[in-house]
């Protein structure tokens, strides 16, 4: 943390108080399983934000941020936070400030500096980062003492309430819980990290962005969405004891496939397999069985091409592509999919090569340029006294 250290004595004159590290994620295995109450593995990534600060007299905050794009610099008034302005980076900050005064903590004036490698639009979520980088510096300047959980649950409540995205805990919870070279077994029942499972050495994972966003997201969303609910409905006529597609086996939606709207069964096979893709895949993992594991990815790429019908043609190429370059054991569709990102298992030592080989093949298959990310799996959010 050595640079961002020197950064904010650069610029303010004198050395933080603390340094907290928050690093971005990506979900792994458990596509559109949240919203069903299901199981998702996602991973830390290596990439991260790290948040540098000191306590200020006043009310005035002052932040200053550095990436790759340059310098930005704002300066917010704590008695003026209370809804966020639009198209404002710090709205992630003042959400927590916000968020935490609702939960009875409050936080003072300050000076931050902020760098970041996790990048904007790439599935990796950017913002997550942000806001627990935040709290984390805050737990040590301010005395907050809370859970992790408690942390992730302000995160997603910021998102939420005070940015008006309707997103999940997953984003928090691998921030917050990430483990080096270990995956992240969530049940979005319980609402809980299961554990952390092991990822044999010599593996990472290649993100490939197409930069590709389609028309109508929101709604193909939230039609699947309903799918998945009118689905639910009906099986529970026929299975009294479900309380989701999370209490579905592969076995039980089969038998009951003629109960389904045929549109509503293909979203159910995509969730009931998807979750049963993440039971098998912690089980491969567990046994340092990585080529199964790449396998199952594969399977999940293509249950959302013929199922959930959530890809597209880029993606897909994406996808078909990964099977014939060497050194790539899985690939598949991250996120909400319509557009996005891929994400590829790859062995480490091919990682350069296998990038490089992507992105000319998708070229000369569609003309168009792709984004490649190298990104190993990495521990979790931590704040440093200095």
């Amino acid at each position: 943390m050595g640079d961002i250290i020197a950064k904010f004595s650069e610029i303010f004159g004198k050395k933080p108080v603390a340094v907290s590290r928050a690093p971005g994620r990506l979900e792994i295995l458990g596509n559109h399983t949240d919203y069903n109450e299901g199981l998702v593995l996602s991973a830390a990534v290596e990439q991260a934000t790290e948040f540098a600060i000191a306590p200020a007299s006043g009310s005035i905050c002052t932040v200053v941020t550095f990436t790759g794009n340059g310098e930005s610099k704002v300066e917010f008034d704590l008695n003026d936070i209370d809804s966020a302005k639009p198209g404002d980076w710090s709205n992630y900050i003042k959400g927590m400030i916000v968020k935490l005064r609702e939960h009875g903590h409050q936080v003072g004036a300050f000076e931050a500096a902020i760098w970041s490698n996790v990048p904007l639009s790439a599935g990796m979520s950017s913002s997550a980062a942000l806001e627990i980088s935040a709290g984390f510096a805050f737990s040590v300047v301010f005395g907050i003492e809370l859970p992790k959980a408690d942390w992730a649950r302000i995160g997603q409540a910021v998102e939420n309430q005070y940015m008006g995205v309707q997103s999940g805990l997953l984003d928090q919870f691998s921030s917050i819980f990430g483990e080096k070279d270990h995956l992240i077994y969530c049940d979005f029942r319980e609402v809980a990290v299961k554990r952390t499972v092991p990822v044999s050495p010599g593996y990472l994972l290649v993100v490939a962005n197409t930069m590709v966003k389609h028309d109508l997201v929101d709604s193909d969303y939230n039609l699947r969405r309903i799918n998945c609910e009118n689905a639910a409905a009906k099986l529970k006529e026929k299975y009294p004891e479900i309380k989701a597609l999370r209490d579905v086996t592969p076995d039980m939606l089969e038998a009951a496939k003629d109960l389904l709207d045929h549109q509503d069964y293909l979203r159910a096979k995509h969730i009931t397999g998807e979750n049963q893709r993440v039971i098998d895949g912690v089980a491969a993992l567990e046994a340092g069985d990585v080529e199964t594991f790449g396998k199952l990815m594969f399977e999940s790429h293509r249950s959302s091409v013929d199922n959930f019908e959530n890809s597209c043609p880029e993606l897909d190429c994406l996808v078909e592509l990964a099977k014939s370059i060497p050194g790539c054991l899985g690939a598949r569709l991250s996120g909400g999919g319509f557009g996005g990102i891929t994400i590829h298992l790859v062995d480490a030592s091919e990682a350069g090569n296998y990038c490089e080989r992507l992105e000319t093949a998708y070229k000369l298959q569609t003309g168009k340029e792709i984004q490649t990310i190298e990104c190993a799996i990495g521990p979790g959010a931590s704040v440093e006294t200095l």
